[in-house]
């Protein structure tokens, strides 16, 4: 068995070398060549999956260890017989830590009260289930947007877009990205918004009409940035506007990572019989890493912005990303991981 692999991705080396030759390479770089004889590819978002890509070649099982999909042509896979699997909800932990931990410290820097504020919440999958559910540990007011799940389970729990964007002070994106949510938080996404009104997006960049989005900073509050159009090449201009920007690394916790990995090995493990790997886990091998525990029972607002600050200093990635924004995908393939912290 021949694996080609992003070399990028924690936790990988060593795993499938006892069942067959693996060839790692940046994600950018893997080429059609490399997958002429290769039976699988285990991947991130940056190798592109399409008929150029895969026409000719022997692989059967696409693995990719990020919920998104994205980057890989679905139908073009399902006709050709290629099994396409994703690390679904890996990444939840760490988003909903870097949307509190960012919303925290905006609100911190601008004076800004969240006590008893409504939080909406656009897209409620694996990330915005965790995001609610912190939300309303921590004494939020939540509503909630997710067209797909209120069609399938009703709509109790739901509101519609417009009644989000006109009753919450803070709108957060976590949908997928697909023809019905590309550049839709578009001019009237924002013109709907409260005055003053906090965003964040940390879902894909393409959700977001980024000009539209730099006409209405006037009127918005702080701005929270982790995925853009065009990476890595991103918008200089926004960058210069928004509170806090970051390169794509919402969800890089260590927990995070172990997860996606773990999926992406189990899967190919899976369609080709390798029982060792069948609940494959990576080992957390540093006690400092394991998740943490996080008290704010009883604490003001600027207790919990430290609290928050404390595990995920968020300013510093801001800071460095600042720094040099050409170095996106550097400080992406060597981020280091912070741990999860969670509220009982």
């Amino acid at each position: 068995m021949k694996i080609v692999a992003d070399t990028n991705i924690p936790f990988l080396k060593g795993v499938f070398e006892p069942y067959g030759s693996v060839l790692y390479k940046d994600g950018r770089a893997i080429t059609h060549e490399d997958l002429i004889d290769a039976d699988a590819l285990v991947i991130r978002t940056r190798t592109r999956c399409n008929a150029e890509m895969l026409d000719g070649t022997a692989v059967k099982v696409i693995s990719t260890a990020t919920i998104g999909t994205d980057h890989i042509d679905l139908p073009y896979c399902k006709e050709r017989g290629i099994s396409v699997h994703n690390a679904e909800g890996c990444n939840a932990g760490g988003v909903m830590d870097y949307v509190f931990s960012a919303l925290y410290g905006v609100a911190s820097r601008h004076s800004i009260r969240l006590d008893g504020v409504t939080l909406g919440i656009v897209g409620v999958g694996n990330v915005g289930k965790r995001v609610e559910q912190m939300a309303r540990s921590l004494g939020f007011n939540v509503l909630l947007c997710d067209p797909p799940r209120a069609a399938a389970e009703g709509p109790e729990g739901f509101v519609d877009l417009d009644y989000l964007l006109a009753n919450s002070r803070i709108v957060t994106m976590h949908t997928y990205l697909d023809d019905t949510t590309r550049g839709m938080a578009d001019d009237e996404f924002f013109r709907k918004m409260q005055d003053g009104a906090i965003f964040i997006n940390a879902s894909r960049g393409e959700v977001v009409n980024e000009a539209a989005l730099m006409h209405s900073m006037p009127k918005l509050g702080p701005v929270i940035i982790d995925t853009w159009c065009n990476e890595p090449d991103i918008n200089r201009n926004l960058l210069g506007l928004v509170d806090i920007a970051t390169p794509h690394i919402a969800g890089y916790s260590y927990q995070g990572k172990q997860k996606g990995t773990a999926l992406a090995v189990q899967a190919v493990a899976r369609e080709f019989g390798i029982t060792d790997l069948y609940d494959y886990f990576p080992e957390t091998e540093l006690d400092e890493m394991k998740p943490l525990l996080l008290d704010v029972k009883g604490r003001n607002q600027g207790e919990i912005a430290s609290v928050f600050q404390y595990n995920y200093p968020i300013f510093t990635d801001d800071f460095l990303f600042r720094m040099d924004p050409s170095s996106f995908e550097k400080m992406r393939s060597e981020y280091r991981y912070r741990r999860e912290f969670y509220i009982e």
